[in-house]
């Protein structure tokens, strides 16, 4: 597997000399599974000619917002944030290097509309304002997410699909951030010890409304977010039988 740039600062163990790229893909895939293990109940309904592009495709989005928002040093994800750049531009011109790219680089998708969009994301470190300064930052990407997904999943599009996408990306953002997710007004409406607590109440509120003509897995990865954020810790995987039912009206549109 070739390297370049700064993947070495880019990827994780898994991208290690000695691991094939079967067993570096496994690993990112893994790494994502870990941080969801109710997609064990809930990958079921999604079509089983997706199921591996939609695990490869939730592994990478992880990836970049690890990068973005992970960390106290914004410089090393700035670094991978850039790599990913010329990594899905090569990806729409026939090359790749990252272990992901074994399932998605060969998918007729917009790639380089999501590297153009990656610039923005590495600008989204920055506290939000308020709510509407948070959807403003993570838009962009979720645009560029949205048209992927289409290409992907054969989905219809619209403004649910940019919708969905991010209210995934700021529930990614709280668990990626912490406290640095909340926006400095309910910092300074309901202090330190209750912004958390705010903002998440405002996700919450602000779930968009499923249609039938969002892809069958941002249904399910929507729906899973906005369920965590109901429980006591919203970092915390919902127990079986509530993944399951969130899962059964996801999937539904419901």
């Amino acid at each position: 597997m070739r390297r370049g740039g700064v993947a070495g600062d880019a990827m994780s163990q898994a991208d290690t000399p000695g691991l094939h790229d079967e067993d570096a893909l496994a690993s990112f895939i893994g790494k994502w599974r870990a941080r969801w293990p109710e997609w064990a109940l809930a990958e079921g309904f999604v079509p089983p000619a997706q199921r591996e592009t939609a695990l490869a495709w939730a592994a990478l989005q992880q990836e970049l917002g690890d990068a973005a928002w992970g960390g106290r040093d914004a410089r090393p994800g700035e670094l991978k944030l850039g790599w990913w750049v010329e990594e899905l531009q090569g990806w729409k011109q026939g090359r790749r290097r990252h272990p992901l790219g074994q399932v998605l680089q060969r998918q007729s998708a917009p790639w380089g509309t999501l590297a153009a969009a990656l610039p923005e994301l590495a600008e989204a470190r920055e506290r939000p304002l308020d709510g509407d300064d948070a959807h403003r930052q993570v838009v962009g990407l979720a645009t560029a997410i949205a048209a992927v997904e289409v290409a992907l999943f054969q989905a219809e599009g619209g403004l649910g699909d940019v919708e969905a996408a991010s209210a995934c990306l700021l529930y990614a953002r709280l668990l990626a951030g912490g406290e640095a997710a909340v926006p400095l007004a309910l910092l300074a409406r309901a202090g330190e010890s209750g912004a958390r607590g705010a903002w998440i109440a405002e996700l919450r509120q602000g779930r968009p409304a499923p249609t039938a003509a969002t892809s069958v897995p941002r249904r399910l990865w929507a729906a899973l977010a906005h369920a965590r954020l109901h429980r006591a810790d919203a970092a915390a995987p919902l127990p079986p039988w509530r993944a399951l039912w969130t899962a059964w009206r996801g999937a539904r549109g419901r």
